[in-house]
């Protein structure tokens, strides 16, 4: 998660280019929330936060508070604000790590999420955390994505995997991913422990939810994919240029930018895009726009 915060990461493009959440997710978040009578809707918390994509959706909320590490991110996620037609003061950005929240009162939020930051938090110290802060039936909802997947184009599962996961140091981004954080969101999120076992007693109605489609079938009761976009294919490059583990490559081997096909990302989006063009029989260009895909898993439990 360091990466982020980094002075040289580009926060402006990470908020551009980096996929949406749909609606439909949220909806899922609120009606589980609301399977309690005593569910209140005054207060929630986006942890680790980043630029306030998540956030600026717990819309049904009086109060939301957006939480996050890096300073360079809560800067992005204010100045978003500030350009909203209107600001109601329902929303505000508070720089703290998941762990420490000592701004929040015992027993004072009633909806905490995580979207894409649950694989870097220390869940020892997340869940006592949590259960503090999280009135009786509050609940709390953490997400995470895993590697794209072309909807149209299955046979190019294996590039991606061996671009994003392989060890290759020269053609693969795959040793440069922050760790444990990235094996945990890869094996979605199946490593983090139930909050009873951290803090027994603590947290009822305990589940995982998959949203994987059938990508990952060893995944039990894998419900269809519900994340997904079209984009064009210049957009999937600069998607790609978001990945912590690319800014790390690059700053590790900086001659690699003088390949006459590119750098190691433009080098994996050409060949994904040759592979389009075998599969459709005629030529991709970087306008045309294609159907991308993102397994979800999420975690979701109440305060007993």
């Amino acid at each position: 998660m360091a990466t982020f915060g980094k002075s040289s990461f580009d926060t402006a493009i990470y908020a551009t280019f980096r996929p949406t959440y749909p609606r439909s997710l949220f909806d899922f978040v609120f009606r589980y929330h609301e399977r309690n009578k005593g569910a209140r809707w005054d207060r929630a918390v986006d942890l680790g936060c980043g630029t306030g994509q998540a956030t600026v959706e717990l819309t049904p909320f009086k109060h939301v508070t957006g939480v996050d590490p890096s300073s360079k991110m809560i800067e992005v996620a204010q100045d978003t604000l500030k350009k909203t037609p209107v600001s109601t003061g329902q929303y505000e950005y508070i720089q703290a790590s998941a762990e420490s929240l000592p701004f929040l009162e015992d027993s004072s939020v009633d909806l905490v999420v995580g979207a894409q930051a649950g694989h870097w938090f220390d869940w020892n110290k997340m869940w006592p955390e949590l259960a503090r802060v999280l009135r009786k039936d509050g609940s709390a909802a953490f997400w995470v994505y895993s590697e794209f997947r072309f909807t149209r184009y299955p046979s190019l599962t294996q590039k991606i995997n061996a671009y994003g996961q392989g060890i290759d140091p020269l053609n693969s981004i795959g040793p440069y991913w922050q760790q444990p954080g990235r094996s945990i969101l890869e094996n979605h999120l199946v490593e983090v422990p139930d909050g009873n076992e951290v803090v027994p007693g603590a947290f009822s109605d305990f589940e995982r939810v998959f949203f994987t489609g059938d990508h990952y079938p060893s995944l039990p009761s894998p419900r269809s994919v519900i994340m997904r976009k079209k984009m064009t294919w210049d957009d999937l490059l600069s998607y790609l240029n978001t990945w912590s583990s690319l800014h790390t490559f690059r700053q590790r081997n900086p001659t690699d930018a003088e390949n006459p096909r590119g750098d190691v990302a433009v080098r994996f989006w050409k060949d994904l895009m040759e592979g389009a063009e075998r599969e459709d029989g005629k030529a991709v260009e970087g306008h045309d726009e294609v159907d991308i895909e993102w397994p979800l898993a999420m975690i979701m439990v109440k305060r007993a």
